[in-house]
């Protein structure tokens, strides 16, 4: 299946290298995904993450799907009221525990509310409207991911979401295939691909939101509540 690189590999190797050596903590957790070839944002995506976490100044983030922590980790450290805190979610209690460590020996774990469990069922039974909605769950869940996050954000609020151009897919896969008949990895591919389609539909078609796809990595959206 063809795969589109979403920057051209010089531009992305020159952004990587242009950018200023992370922390031994961000270090260790990028060769930790490397090693278990673990999906994170890496650093390019994380920099922006924590960008705009300095620019809206939040007390409340939710973040849907956090693995071993390493976007809650760059959000983290940009938080700069006191109250300020990530809710992660994952569905991993060994990731968690991961993150635990991570968090920890950053400094930062007293900013962090790790729950174990579904994502979207997670944030139902969380009261309040937040700041901030970092969205990167499994891809077939993303239209869902959407119509929960919306409505409990704060006006001026963000909703973030990773993997927008996912692979390339978005144009090159033909979500009109007939689907009878698809093995399991096809199967997978189509569920997924459909979900950030839909997802990316709602996006630039609701009245609530402004948003704009970052063509970096493999896209990130930003969307801001009207």
């Amino acid at each position: 299946m063809q795969r589109l690189d979403v920057l051209h590999p010089s531009i992305n190797e020159y952004l990587l290298d242009i950018i200023p050596n992370r922390d031994e903590v961000l270090t260790e957790m990028e060769a930790y995904a490397r090693e278990r070839r673990f999906p994170i944002v890496g650093p390019l995506v994380g920099r922006v993450l924590h960008q705009l976490v300095l620019l809206t100044n939040p007390t409340r983030i939710f973040e849907m799907g956090s693995g071993f922590g390493y976007s809650a980790y760059w959000m983290a450290k940009a938080l700069r009221q006191p109250e300020a805190r990530i809710i992660c979610t994952d569905g991993s209690q060994e990731n968690a525990d991961q993150a635990a460590g991570y968090l920890a020996r950053g400094g930062i774990v007293d900013r962090i509310d790790y729950r174990v469990g579904n994502a979207l069922e997670l944030i139902d039974a969380t009261e309040g409207e937040f700041d901030i909605i970092y969205n990167d769950i499994d891809k077939d869940g993303y239209p869902d991911a959407f119509r929960k996050a919306i409505p409990r954000l704060r006006s001026g609020g963000l909703f973030i979401t990773d993997n927008m151009l996912w692979l390339g897919r978005v144009v090159t896969y033909d979500t009109n295939v007939d689907v009878q008949g698809l093995d399991e990895e096809e199967e997978w591919v189509h569920k997924t691909t459909v979900g950030v389609k839909e997802l990316t539909r709602l996006l630039y078609s609701s009245p609530d939101v402004f948003t704009t796809i970052i063509p970096l990595r493999d896209g990130v959206s930003v969307a801001v509540k009207r």
